[in-house]
């Protein structure tokens, strides 16, 4: 991937509904999804494999991967917590099923924070996620992992550079095609997003590839894209319409839009693939259905 192009990873159909107060229905979820797929969206993370009663937007995993179109160009992302969710993924692609494509782990650099979100330490975390990169590597399935919470804790503060950068060398071991550092709470500037991500390239040594996931709770997440993508980043979470919000991060908003990241680096001279104006055709025709206008300031503005 040269250096004038970006990867977008449309992670709406997943963080940008999961906290939406009323049930989005399956069939529902597949027609936003064939129209990101149509704006041009070729890494899809559809569904995550966790319990229903906890992500109850969630519950209908199962149902959305069966109908997901059998694009070859499209890769299908299914996060997953624990060993169970990697068996449910590999569960989609029995009997000669397409199923998802490629699984995203977690690690929450806090101890608090990662009880409430998956009932597990840091150490926990990391141990738990190096068993499921194993086993997944192992069973033919491919994996990434990010770490999150790696700007700030929304219960604990701060969190310490050295304590993300630790995380990533133990997960580094066991080979995951990326690292991804998550602002889960939306509290980075420009400076931190740079300095953390320099920091990981150094650590990684282009060994793997870094990918951002930001959130826009305090209005920075575009220009932490930017820095990002200044200090090495050529892969990016986006949502659109810039939906989204973690259910366990008490007044944590949504995902960067998928319109403003693709608006800013198309005017900077970075490609990345997607048709701007089909996005935002598809933001409108989704906030119809939401029966509100969405976040995203691109939209907003056409």
């Amino acid at each position: 991937m040269s250096p004038e192009t970006i990867e977008l990873v449309e992670v709406g159909p997943r963080d940008g509904l999961q906290n939406e107060p009323d049930i989005i229905a399956t069939e529902t979820k597949l027609a936003l999804i064939h129209r990101m797929i149509e704006y041009g969206a070729r890494r899809l993370e559809v569904a995550s494999f966790v319990h229903p009663q906890r992500v109850p937007q969630m519950a209908d995993a199962e149902a959305v991967i069966a109908g997901l179109p059998d694009n070859p160009d499209c890769t299908y992302v299914g996060l997953v917590l624990n060993k169970r969710g990697v068996l449910r993924a590999l569960a989609t692609r029995e009997g000669g099923k397409r199923g998802v494509d490629q699984v995203g782990c977690v690690v929450v650099a806090s101890d608090t924070f990662g009880q409430k979100n998956q009932g597990q330490t840091i150490e926990q975390g990391i141990a738990e996620t190096r068993e499921m990169l194993r086993f997944a590597r192992e069973q033919g399935l491919r994996a990434q992992v990010t770490i999150s919470a790696a700007f700030g804790c929304p219960f604990e503060g701060a969190v310490k550079h050295d304590t993300v950068l630790a995380i990533a060398e133990e997960l580094a071991a066991e080979a995951p095609e990326e690292i991804a550092l998550a602002d889960t709470i939306g509290v980075g500037t420009p400076w931190e997003a740079g300095e953390l991500f320099g920091k990981l390239g150094e650590l990684l040594a282009g060994r793997i590839p870094m990918r951002a996931h930001f959130h826009n709770t305090r209005g920075t997440g575009i220009a932490n894209a930017w820095e990002a993508y200044k200090a090495g980043v050529r892969v990016f979470d986006a949502s659109l319409g810039g939906l989204g919000g973690c259910p366990f991060a008490p007044r944590a908003t949504g995902n960067i839009a998928t319109e403003d990241l693709i608006y800013m680096m198309k005017r900077s001279g970075v490609n990345n693939g997607i048709d701007l104006d089909a996005a935002i055709a598809a933001n409108k025709w989704f906030a119809g259905v939401l029966g509100r206008e969405l976040p995203s300031a691109v939209a907003r503005a056409a």
